[in-house]
């Protein structure tokens, strides 16, 4: 497939309604269909109504995440969905880190529109993409990068919950906002400790905060 017949599903995840806006207008020769979504909440319903979409423009920080959750949550839920970050933060550590996540490239939203569009081009035909000159084999933080890996085996349950967490929302809170007992919560919590080697969800959230600059996602104003 190419893009003289562009035949592609794309979702645009991003809170900035004007950003939207210009990338679909840039996507439009790519695609046959660009879905849009401002929250989190809204791409992942988007996903489970139709998981087969050709691609993800994930925005690392809008409404319901921020930092990594977002696309780790995305890419154990829907691991043959390709995800595409795009962001405004350009840090290399940032830009490794969303790669060793699973992202199928990452694109700064400083770039022109020729190449966003020769970026997402390349991830529709089954490359990578990342910005020229980011070395992608440096060394990082030997601690983060084994907790990132220890992040990364958590199902997408278990991202969910640690998220609520994050939020600072109780067991019977989870329970209620997953559709599921406190019982469930617990066990849920517990593989997480045990997963992360840490002993309490205090620890857990703390943490998960050490791989990224920022926190974890603040929780979403209703």
């Amino acid at each position: 497939m190419t893009s003289a017949d562009p035949a592609y599903r794309l979702l645009i995840a991003d809170d900035h309604p004007l950003f939207r806006t210009a990338l679909k207008e840039a996507m439009s020769g790519e695609a046959a269909a660009i879905l849009e979504a401002g929250s989190f909440d809204e791409a992942s319903k988007t996903l489970e109504a139709d998981p087969t979409l050709d691609l993800v423009l994930l925005d690392l920080n809008m409404p319901g995440v921020s930092g990594f959750s977002g696309l780790m949550y995305l890419r154990a839920q829907y691991p043959s969905v390709p995800v595409v970050v795009v962001s405004a933060n350009e840090d290399p550590k940032v830009i490794r880190r969303c790669m060793e996540f699973g992202a199928s490239g990452f694109i700064p939203k400083t770039l022109g529109v020729d190449v966003m569009r020769s970026a997402v081009r390349a991830v529709l035909e089954g490359d990578e993409w990342t910005p020229p000159g980011i070395d992608l084999a440096a060394a990082g933080d030997d601690e983060s990068a084994k907790l990132a890996q220890r992040l990364g085996t958590l199902t997408p349950q278990q991202v969910r919950v640690l998220m609520m967490l994050s939020q600072g929302l109780l067991n019977k809170q989870i329970a209620y906002e997953l559709g599921v007992s406190e019982a469930t919560v617990k066990a849920h919590v517990s593989a997480i400790l045990a997963k992360l080697g840490v002993e309490s969800r205090t620890q857990a959230v703390i943490a998960a905060a050490k791989i990224e600059a920022g926190q974890w996602p603040e929780r979403a104003a209703n």
